[in-house]
């Protein structure tokens, strides 16, 4: 059966009304069409937690079980039986992480941290224990302020929901070590704080400029309006002809 001479109009009508907006949206400057989803963007903060976290690991697991067995007291050997067993859920998160994000991680310690692995080896008894102590609880208040960042700050939901996880475990960690006893708090160096202006990584992943296009959402509205406004006078001018 032959198409109706209306049907046909209306058919022929509805393309021109899609071929307008198409036009419109073309019209506006600096806009276009949106492009298939690509990898997932992620900033340096973003990047530096997953590493931390990794490399953490990487040589925490090792001196964990060093403590535990080379502890000179119980308490020493069963923080680092515990933070060895911890350190091992916390790696399988930042993979899994990773993984879903599409992004390699560091397969082995840093130069830093292999040198801390090798002192630990060739110490022991008392020594062994105070630098076990020591150097995994400055590590720990390290990555802290670089977690608070990356979580305020952040604009990816996994690697939001890694800083919160990361977070309670450096708590924890921070918290069975100083249950030992030997940690020398008058010793500590001066707490140094970020200066308001500090372009350092904690500020960068506050400001989290990496990417973005900081469009709101009145910007993105108004936008599309005009696009459909353009669209409709593209198509008014068709009819016309």
């Amino acid at each position: 059966m032959a198409t109706a001479p209306s049907a046909m109009n209306g058919m022929r009508r509805t393309g021109i009304v899609l071929a307008g907006l198409v036009a419109g949206l073309a019209m506006l400057p600096g806009v276009g069409l949106a492009a298939p989803a690509g990898p997932t963007q992620l900033g340096a903060a973003d990047m530096a937690l997953l590493n931390g976290v990794r490399l953490a690991g990487l040589w925490e697991m090792p001196a964990g079980t060093m403590a535990a067995e080379k502890g000179t007291t119980d308490r020493v050997r069963q923080v680092g039986t515990e933070i060895a067993a911890q350190h091992d859920e916390l790696d399988q998160l930042v993979v899994e992480a990773a993984n879903k994000l599409g992004v390699q991680l560091p397969t082995e310690p840093n130069t830093a941290q292999k040198g801390w692995l090798t002192e630990m080896q060739n110490a022991s008894g008392a020594r062994f224990d105070r630098i076990f102590v020591d150097r995994l609880r400055a590590a720990h208040g390290a990555i802290f302020p670089v977690i608070g960042a990356v979580r305020s700050g952040t604009r990816n939901e996994t690697v939001r929901k890694l800083a919160e996880q990361a977070n309670g475990f450096v708590m924890t960690h921070m918290t069975l070590l100083e249950s030992t006893g030997l940690v020398r708090y008058a010793e500590l160096p001066p707490v140094a704080l970020p200066a308001p202006q500090d372009d350092s990584l904690v500020a960068a992943a506050q400001a989290n400029a990496e990417f973005g296009t900081g469009l709101s959402a009145t910007v993105i509205w108004t936008v599309l309006i005009g696009a459909l406004a353009l669209g409709g006078l593209a198509t008014i001018r068709v009819f016309k002809r």
